[in-house]
């Protein structure tokens, strides 16, 4: 399909150069892991480049932990899953059947401790998939609460270009990129953004961002726009948009979804 996104676009890593910006504290007892060796967030008002070794945390269960000063809590609590659709030797025909938790986090530096041991989008076999949604949402399906009334925006990537994309795209849910894209409502309710996923297929790779209000077009649009930001994704990148309504009804995530032909230019805001 023409369109699919290039890596001939420089991709500029918000992790790097991060900790020469930052007065970090220096452990002088904590052996060096490889998770120090991977880039660190830069400084914002929700993440801190500041990250220590994680302690275990009770957040995602309710309970009101006090939190350290070493620890730098998120502002939502984040679910990582997995799914495969084939296992050796067995199809599984129900989409449910093949997701599995991986873990929640609600701080930097449990999040760091569970990216740095998972596999990156290229090392994963079709067809799986990657799905990282809000604590809020139970099951990571269209026919989720906080799911059914949304829709997802859709990104078809040629291969060997995912890996750098799905990190980004991890950071800026994770890193509340898309706060100013509307639904920021009180302390513990869904943000407008309930998550994303990566789906690794034999001929391509596929990135989705799934909002929460399917019906409202400036908050979509809204998004869009951020989605290619954040991406830095080329001018000619086709986008596509579909309704999770309109998946439970043809029961696809992919097809039949709507080709975005808005023309991005340097002038739009």
């Amino acid at each position: 399909m023409a369109g699919y996104f290039s890596n001939h676009s420089q991709f500029q890593t918000r992790f790097a150069n991060a900790a020469s910006n930052t007065n970090t504290t220096t452990a002088t007892t904590t052996p060096a892991t490889p998770a120090e060796a991977r880039p660190r967030v830069p400084a914002s008002r929700h993440f801190s480049t500041s990250v220590a070794h994680p302690p275990h945390e009770d957040r995602d269960r309710g309970a009101d932990v006090p939190v350290s000063p070493s620890v730098h809590p998120l502002r939502n609590t984040w679910v990582f899953w997995f799914r495969q659709q084939r296992a050796p030797g067995n199809k599984i025909t129900n989409y449910e059947e093949g997701i599995k938790k991986i873990a929640s986090f609600s701080s930097v530096e449990s999040f760091w401790a569970l990216q740095t041991h998972l596999s990156p989008p290229s090392a994963l076999v079709p067809t799986t998939d990657y799905l990282l949604f809000h604590a809020g949402v139970r099951r990571p399906v269209w026919e989720d609460p906080l799911n059914r009334a949304g829709g997802k925006w859709i990104v078809r990537l040629r291969k060997g270009v995912a890996d750098r994309v799905w990190e980004d795209l991890v950071m800026g849910v994770v890193g509340d990129m898309f706060d100013e894209c509307g639904g920021d409502g009180e302390e513990g309710e869904c943000p407008e953004i309930c998550g994303c996923t990566i789906s690794v297929r034999q001929s391509e790779d596929i990135v989705s961002l799934w909002n929460r209000v399917d019906g409202d077009i400036k908050v979509r649009e809204k998004i869009r726009d951020t989605l290619r930001a954040v991406l830095n994704l080329p001018p000619s990148t086709i986008m596509e948009y579909k309704s999770n309504n309109d998946s439970m009804q043809d029961k696809s995530s992919f097809r039949n979804s709507a080709i975005d032909r808005i023309p991005i230019t340097a002038a739009a805001s």
